[in-house]
């Protein structure tokens, strides 16, 4: 059976012969007995012929059949043979993105040296910066959801039909032992609440499913929202009929798309069984026609629903967009680890476009006016080490990017030393002033912030922790191009 990259190597050498000897598809067409059309497909990649059409083919190219069918290329092709060979384009997710395989060789078929020249490139960036598989796919993965602007409706209906099947009332909160009773009753589980404890080295990860067994060890330090979401995900992966899995809680190392791809569907589906759309959709009505920012309302749901911070946020990224027509927002999840004094940010989406506030992989300092970062310092000074909910305002410097911030702050859970703040931004516009009632409420302080510290230029800030180094070092440059423009003049 021919394979996917034979089709495109011989339709790239078929192309590369008939543009080499100025040659027209009706050209090509009259010397060969082939019609325009199939040639097209065979250029295309999309067809390959028969050995007597093949015969026919390398006659009027003034070749052989035996190169035309050969896996090696010319030199001006063979940047394109290696990208084949290197499965390269076969672990991209291009179908997600709606991109045809074959039209990706064909613009490197084209322009094979300097395209080729490019990828080496990002090769060796991503080697340097130590960057392996996983970063692509997960940084794949968040171009997908943003696109789709993080709603499913594919797997909002299976919630709503395993919901049915399993007779859960969407009115209450999910028990912990409604979950198990169905993974033990209808998957066959063995689940141990304790099953890690004997294995410190594993003390890290949340649970191991033992697929031979049917086992899930679950870590004893988790709390019981932990252990629900732990839960609901296992039944996302059974009830979605998704095989491609890890068989830890979060992935180690990911081997494919498809992996990365289950692990969040399966999660999704955890978040979604235990905050119902429709349930969660009149709360958050409710709470935006509030006059006032009432901070324990967004307290309250995390009990209603038996949910973490991080789990009502990301539902909420699900459900605005949709219900309320609030499509440009943004949500980050920043961990500060209190022992080496550093923020960090581990999980960000963008809807409509990579604005402000966004990860910065170079070690700089991030805005300390930003509420991710002052809900936590706020918290770390709270002697009763309870969670907190903060809004803002905030005004993006030498920007247009203004947005209503809503954070909840917790604690770091047993075990581990990072404080975590969970926060969705949504951008002040018109759809916004008429959704939440409360956006102008005087008590919800107005900041300006940026980004990072190295990065910006506003003086005289109580809250910048290091110098602006990158801001003087473009100053420098502008200074020196304005002094060489002069002396030329």
């Amino acid at each position: 059976m021919v394979q996917p990259n034979q089709r495109i190597i011989f339709g790239l050498k078929v192309k590369h012969l008939r543009q080499a000897q100025g040659l027209s598809f009706s050209d090509l067409s009259e010397t060969s007995g082939i019609s325009v059309s199939y040639l097209n497909e065979i250029e295309k990649g999309k067809k390959y012929p028969k050995s007597d059409r093949i015969n026919s083919l390398a006659t009027a190219l003034h070749t052989t059949s035996e190169q035309l069918i050969s896996s090696e290329l010319s030199d001006g092709l063979a940047p394109v043979g290696e990208l084949l060979e290197s499965n390269f384009l076969n672990e991209l997710p291009l179908d997600l993105f709606g991109i045809d395989k074959v039209k990706v060789v064909e613009i490197i078929a084209n322009a094979p040296k300097r395209v080729g020249a490019f990828i080496s490139t990002l090769v060796d960036m991503a080697r340097n910066y130590h960057l392996g598989e996983e970063n692509f796919y997960f940084g794949a993965l968040r171009s997908y959801l943003e696109m789709h602007q993080n709603y499913f409706e594919e797997l909002e209906k299976a919630v709503d039909n395993c919901t049915t099947k399993y007779k859960l009332n969407t009115q209450s909160r999910i028990s912990l032992e409604d979950l198990q009773l169905i993974l033990e009753t209808g998957y066959q589980y063995k689940i141990q609440m304790n099953g890690l404890d004997e294995y410190p080295e594993l003390d890290n990860l949340r649970s191991v499913y033992l697929p031979s067994k049917g086992t899930l060890l679950l870590n004893g330090n988790l709390t019981d929202v932990q252990r629900a979401f732990q839960l609901g995900k296992e039944l996302g992966f059974q009830y979605l009929k998704l095989k491609d899995r890890a068989n830890t809680s979060s992935l180690l190392r990911a081997s494919s798309f498809d992996e990365v791809l289950n692990h969040f569907k399966a999660g999704y589906f955890s978040a979604a069984l235990l905050i119902p759309r429709q349930r969660l959709v009149s709360e958050l009505g409710a709470f935006f026609q509030k006059d006032t920012w009432q901070p324990e309302i967004l307290l309250q749901m995390l009990s209603t629903y038996g949910a973490s911070p991080e789990m009502l946020f990301q539902r909420m990224t699900n459900l605005l967009p949709e219900a309320f027509g609030l499509k440009k927002l943004f949500l980050i999840r920043v961990i500060h680890d209190h022992s080496k004094g550093s923020f960090r940010i581990d999980k960000e989406l963008h809807f409509a476009g990579r604005h402000n506030p966004h990860g910065n992989g170079l070690y700089e300092h991030y805005c300390r006016r930003w509420l991710s970062i002052s809900a936590i310092q706020r918290l770390e000074k709270n002697v009763s080490g309870e969670m907190l909910a903060a809004a803002q305002r905030s005004t993006y410097h030498g920007t247009a990017d203004s947005f209503l911030v809503f954070t909840i702050a917790r604690p770091a859970y047993q075990g581990n030393r990072s404080h975590v703040s969970i926060t969705i931004g949504l951008e002040i516009n018109d759809e916004l002033k008429k959704q939440v009632r409360f956006w102008a409420d005087p008590n919800i302080p107005d900041m300006e912030v940026n980004n990072t510290c190295e990065r910006c230029p506003m003086t005289n800030c109580a809250d910048r922790i290091t110098e602006p180094h990158i801001v003087h070092a473009r100053n420098k440059r502008r200074d020196i191009q304005k002094r060489l423009q002069n002396l030329e003049e």
